[in-house]
């Protein structure tokens, strides 16, 4: 059954495929306000996969240079969350339950997450109260290797009425 934000992405990837990315960018910073302060990208939102980038910009930099980790954690985080979230009722609220991110070596420029989740996924989602999962994330950079291994834990419970 289709959600809300499910409905605005299908309208917006039926649009002309230049203007997708700053549409659905523009849709997911107005309602995750801290996302649009970061300079994230979003290149495409589909019902089974997510992909995110964000650029290494002066603004989300460390001290020696490269994309912070709270920059890196929230593009995991947003790519799972709307992997999750586009497949969710509206009559459920989407909670993340746990985040585990690992920084196994320095992050080399921007970074892309791409968030997956199967059809069995969506069919729990579709038909269960309540529950957790972990979607299923690769973060990669410029040197098209993975510096982060992630872990999201999102979970749903029925909306109070």
């Amino acid at each position: 059954m289709p959600n809300r934000l499910s409905k605005m992405v299908k309208k917006i990837n039926q649009g002309p495929k230049s203007l997708r990315p700053w549409l659905l960018t523009k849709l997911f910073c107005s309602q995750v306000k801290y996302a649009g302060t970061t300079g994230i990208g979003i290149i495409s939102i589909e019902p089974n996969r997510v992909e995110i980038e964000i650029a290494n910009k002066k603004k989300v930099q460390n001290h020696i240079g490269g994309v912070h980790a709270i920059a890196a954690a929230l593009i995991v985080e947003s790519a799972t969350g709307i992997a999750f979230g586009v497949n969710l009722e509206d009559s459920k609220l989407p909670l993340l339950k746990s985040m585990k991110v690992d920084f196994n070596r320095r992050m080399q420029g921007a970074l892309t997450a791409v968030a997956t989740i199967t059809d069995e996924q969506i069919a729990r989602l579709q038909n269960e109260d309540k529950g957790d999962m972990l979607i299923n994330v690769v973060v990669t950079d410029e040197s098209n290797e993975s510096p982060i291994e992630c872990f999201m834990d999102w979970a749903w419970i029925t909306k109070k009425r």
